[in-house]
């Protein structure tokens, strides 16, 4: 039989009308337990189960929220306090250089500008003009 022939085309209607005509009937079958198309209205649409996420409850008091400037502050000078230790047993020569060093490495900036405050004598300074007047509280304390 030559393809595109009348016998060709003839045995293809033939094979057509056996399959069904051309009109494909729906399968309704099962897909999870569930019908695809017919009778789903008597077994129901499945829904997702809502999770619940536990919320966390507060054991005890609640530390108040530290400004992120703040937290270098206390590590610059947490840090330069740790360096002082560990250098002053092994070089004490060193002491004055590493102090800033390790402020500025752990809190930066903040944290080399708190130590360079509180180190180097200049809020003792400034809280002396303030209290004392001007007036050197190691003299005034030793008599002189």
């Amino acid at each position: 039989m030559k393809k595109g022939s009348k016998a060709a085309k003839a045995w293809g209607a033939k094979m057509e009308r056996l399959r069904g005509g051309g009109t494909k009937r729906k399968k309704s079958t099962r897909k999870g337990q569930r019908r695809k198309t017919a009778r789903r209205a008597y077994e129901g649409i499945k829904r997702k189960a809502k999770s619940y996420k536990r919320r966390k409850t507060s054991s005890g008091m609640k530390m108040p929220t530290i400004p992120g400037w703040l937290k270098k502050v206390f590590l610059g000078v947490g840090a330069a306090g740790v360096a002082t230790v560990a250098v002053g047993t092994v070089a004490p020569q060193y002491v004055p250089i590493v102090r800033p060093v390790a402020a500025a490495v752990a809190g930066g900036i903040p944290g080399f500008v708190a130590e360079i405050v509180l180190n180097s004598g200049l809020l003792d300074r400034f809280t002396g003009m303030i209290s004392g007047g001007g007036i050197n509280q190691t003299r005034l304390a030793s008599g002189l």
